[in-house]
């Protein structure tokens, strides 16, 4: 919330025909608008946690940690990323806009001294400052397809230094004519010498690398429409991505089952599938790993969360919450809620979680799209 008292002095000040200090502060704070932490008691946590509503971000997307510790939100409504600096309490000190000037950009790593943005057409990067805005114009690296109806793109950095950004399809449920859609593509680290690494991935928004093993894991939504169950089928999924491997979008579904569109089962037999299946229709967005979530219980630090944005075609409304999935010998084997509240029990929702971040201070952090609440959950 706004801070009531130099808000109300400053708007008196206004009407004076001077140009004071606290009118300067006052238009200052109207363009950001910085939040005070507050309780969020419409979601339900574990037993020792508490979720703080500490920022408010319209559309707020995606997020990563940068070099200075300050948290980095992409908006791609806003084609724009905001940068927060939180303090110990979790009280936001600054929030600022760091980045201007792109299309759509979603995705954001760092690497070797760069902000690496996926727009919706390609990767750009920019160079930032000691306040960590941006000091240079973004400026593309690569391009690749754009439109249909998955314009998101998700990138990372893998531990070979390679540039991984996943693009979805531009359909529910066709054939690509271009090979870089329903896929994960491998750039180098500049963005040169682009080819796809995995591939039938029909929406791989989420990416995060398992600590063990160092392999990609990736959260795929999947096809819609699927007769004649379509509200619970088909699952959706995380998979963990092999170079070269094909997934089996759109041509099949779940554990190599051939959709009834092109039955085709010897090509399904020669897919790999999910490494975990998850309730149809819940949108799994965001994953990260809880290596270094000290503020989690300690029995949660080899396990993954993943964002459910919540279904939009089912009688009875899924997701929308955060899912704790369970993780044996660096794979998933089973998940269950870990935080739920952002749907009413009729249904409707006041909020979409769309990704987690583990910040420094091991506490975890949930941006939503829908309220553009950004909350801060760590220990009470």
């Amino acid at each position: 919330m706004m801070r009531p008292a130099l808000f109300s002095v400053c708007v008196a000040l206004a009407a004076l025909p001077v140009v004071s200090a606290c009118t300067e502060r006052a238009e200052a704070r109207a363009r950001v608008a910085v939040e005070e932490p507050k309780p969020e008691p419409r979601l339900n946590v574990p037993a020792g946690l508490q979720a703080t509503v500490v920022a408010t971000i319209p559309g707020a997307r995606m997020m990563v940690l940068g070099p200075d510790g300050a948290v980095y939100v992409s908006q791609p409504a806003a084609n724009q990323i905001t940068r927060l600096v939180l303090g110990a309490d979790g009280a936001v000190q600054s929030q600022t806009v760091a980045v201007k000037g792109l299309n759509r950009g979603h995705g954001m790593a760092f690497h070797d001294g760069w902000l690496y943005v996926a727009n919706t057409d390609g990767v750009v990067r920019t160079k930032l400052g000691a306040d960590g805005t941006a000091t240079t114009k973004p400026e593309y690296v690569n391009h690749f397809s754009k439109g249909g109806g998955h314009w998101t793109r998700s990138i990372l950095f893998g531990p070979d230094g390679g540039m991984y950004v996943s693009i979805g399809s531009h359909c529910n449920l066709c054939v690509e004519s271009d090979s870089d859609r329903a896929a994960v593509m491998r750039y180098d680290g500049d963005g040169s010498h682009g080819r796809v690494y995995s591939r039938g991935l029909r929406n791989a928004v989420g990416l995060a690398i398992e600590p063990t093993t160092h392999a990609i894991w990736v959260t795929q939504n999947e096809r819609d429409n699927l007769e004649p169950n379509h509200q619970d089928l088909p699952p959706e999924e995380i998979n963990i991505l092999q170079d070269g491997g094909d997934y089996g979008w759109p041509y099949c579904y779940g554990n190599r089952i051939p959709n009834p569109e092109y039955h085709n089962v010897g090509r399904c037999a020669h897919t790999i599938p999910p490494a975990l299946e998850m309730q149809a229709h819940s949108a799994p967005l965001g994953i990260t790993f809880l290596t270094n979530a000290t503020q989690l219980p300690a029995d949660m630090r080899g396990d993954a969360l993943v964002a459910f944005h919540g279904s939009w075609n089912r009688t009875t409304p899924t997701g929308a919450k955060v899912v704790r999935v369970h993780v044996r010998d660096a794979r998933p084997v089973s998940y269950d809620d870990f935080i739920t509240g952002w749907q009413r029990p009729d249904g409707s929702r006041w909020g979409r979680p769309v990704d987690l971040l583990v910040l420094r201070d091991g506490s975890l952090l949930i941006s939503d799209d829908a309220s553009g609440e950004i909350v801060r959950v760590a220990r009470k």
